[in-house]
């Protein structure tokens, strides 16, 4: 059996199931706690992919070069994923309240920044201190979920981050097409960014009156030596991924590949070195043996991957093979959005015992999906109505497997670990995507610039991407067979009596 949290378990057969009822004061409160974090969570992903859509209006408005404008995409990517889990472990240190708060102070107050930026220069780096901001608040979510939420509530609130996940990077797109279009008071892009300072501010208000606080706790060292080597290991993979298409891939971009590789082995001998010290580590050993991570990390690595790949491959499509204004590309995944909630709010209604065939056969939904739009793009037209169902038939398999598999990763992760695997997970996605979007991304860039026409080149291009990435899916699937075995259900805890009492009175 799958569980979450400490106390006793639910009865075979029944899911997730006996949360404790909410008085109607607590469970107001508890709904505005979920806004909250949920919002920022969206604020920070939506900022991943919302300035894309401007950086041909930035490009002319600074006169920036092709490498500054790489910098400024980019930037924030890279300093968010190197933060992830030494954020969440800043967390455990010093109250996730309390980090999350902070996080998101510095991601309001960058963003101010990067709006009223006068140059490249100061876009830049206002846009590598919003990413700093990001990785401090995002690993907060897991562990204040964790803290906040119990039983089905929990599950309820999991599925929704999940589909924040997911749908931020469709609503970017958007976002990002109707603020630069509108020009509001000829500022072009700049409300890209500006955004972002009275929602954060209305966040952080409402965070500081709603967030619970927690009981004091014992602080655990840093392990500064952890934090180098991990940190160098994720730069040394994600830097050349995300500037190596642009430039070529030069030599550089190879040995830094090849360099992360030791890295990473540098990394867990640090690691085992701190452990053997007594000390503790930036990532427990016991965290990394926990089956359901593992093998729940896997599968969400290849779904993410190839959902930010595919979504990158197919908005490139939409944009510049056929020639659409990014507002109505981004307008055309509404589908995608429809059936990723559609999926994640409701797999809990399924029994039990059904779980994690269901992911499987999700992640084989997903592949359908990504197949099929290959094969109706393939000719260069627009789809017609089947583009619009085979994007529900994508979102349906990605919403039936994202939420789970959040779910499924957290289980056997004991409460005194919580912030170290929210880390793991939330570095996880973010990883993913970069890679998915580099790897996928270049199979789709090489493929559009080839022979024929434009959009018989991108058309062709897209099919030749849309079959790895469903190969990606099927393996996602695959992952999480070896735990069929040993479970009956993905289920969650309930927290004991004892438990649910402390957390009132941490609330209060």
């Amino acid at each position: 059996m799958i569980a979450v949290m400490n106390g006793t378990t639910h009865a075979p057969g029944r899911g997730i199931a006996g949360a404790p009822t909410h008085d109607s004061p607590s469970a107001h409160r508890d709904t505005g706690i979920l806004v909250v974090i949920l919002g920022a969570v969206f604020m920070a992903l939506l900022d991943a992919t919302v300035v894309n859509v401007a950086t041909p209006a930035i490009r002319g408005d600074l006169r920036t070069t092709g490498s500054a404008l790489q910098l400024i995409v980019s930037g924030y990517t890279l300093a968010y994923a190197a933060l992830l889990i030494t954020g969440a472990r800043l967390g455990a240190r010093h109250g996730f309240r309390t980090v999350f708060l902070l996080g998101l102070t510095v991601f309001t107050l960058a963003s101010a920044a990067c709006g009223l930026a006068p140059g490249a220069a100061a876009l830049i780096g206002a846009r590598v201190v919003q990413g700093l901001g990001a990785g401090l608040m995002v690993p907060q979510i897991y562990s204040l979920i964790q803290v906040t939420f119990e039983g089905r509530a929990r599950a309820r609130a999991l599925s929704l981050y999940a589909t924040a996940i997911a749908a931020a990077v469709v609503v970017g797109q958007v976002t990002g097409g109707l603020l630069v279009s509108a020009d509001l008071f000829g500022t072009g892009w700049r409300p890209v960014f500006l955004i972002n300072v009275p929602v954060g501010a209305a966040l952080l208000a409402a965070a500081a009156r709603l967030l619970p606080r927690e009981p004091a706790r014992t602080a655990r060292a840093l392990d500064l030596p952890g934090v180098v080597t991990l940190t160098a290991a994720l730069l040394l993979l994600v830097v050349p991924l995300v500037l190596g298409h642009e430039r070529h891939w030069p030599r550089w971009t190879g040995a830094c590949l090849a360099a992360a590789v030791p890295a990473a082995v540098l990394f867990v001998l640090v690691e085992r070195a701190v452990a053997r010290r007594g000390g503790a580590p930036l990532v427990p050993a016991r965290v990394l043996r926990s089956p359901d991570l593992v093998w729940g990390a896997t599968a969400l690595f290849f779904c993410m991957s190839g959902y930010a790949g595919f979504l990158f491959a197919f908005s490139q499509h939409l944009q510049t093979g056929l020639g659409e204004s990014a507002v109505r590309a981004g307008l055309t995944f509404a589908p995608l959005a429809v059936g990723v909630a559609a999926g994640s709010l409701t797999w809990r209604r399924l029994p039990a015992r059904w779980h994690l065939p269901m992911i499987a056969a999700a992640c084989a939904l997903a592949a359908a999906g990504y197949l099929g739009l290959g094969l109706v793009l393939r000719g260069g037209g627009t789809g017609g109505p089947a583009l619009l169902l085979l994007q529900l038939v994508w979102g349906l398999g990605l919403g039936f497997t994202t939420s789970p598999l959040l779910t499924l990763a957290l289980s056997g992760i004991a409460p005194a670990d919580a912030a170290d695997a929210s880390g793991v997970l939330t570095t996880v996605p973010q990883l993913a995507q970069v890679i998915g979007v580099a790897g996928y991304g270049s199979v789709f860039l090489t493929g559009a610039a080839g022979p024929g026409g434009r959009a018989a080149a991108s058309a062709h291009a897209l099919y030749a991407t849309a079959l790895p990435v469903a190969a990606g899916s099927l393996l996602a699937g695959l992952a999480v067979l070896p735990l069929l075995r040993r479970s009956s259900g993905i289920r969650l805890r309930t927290p004991s009596r004892r438990s649910r009492r402390r957390r009132t009175m941490a609330r209060s």
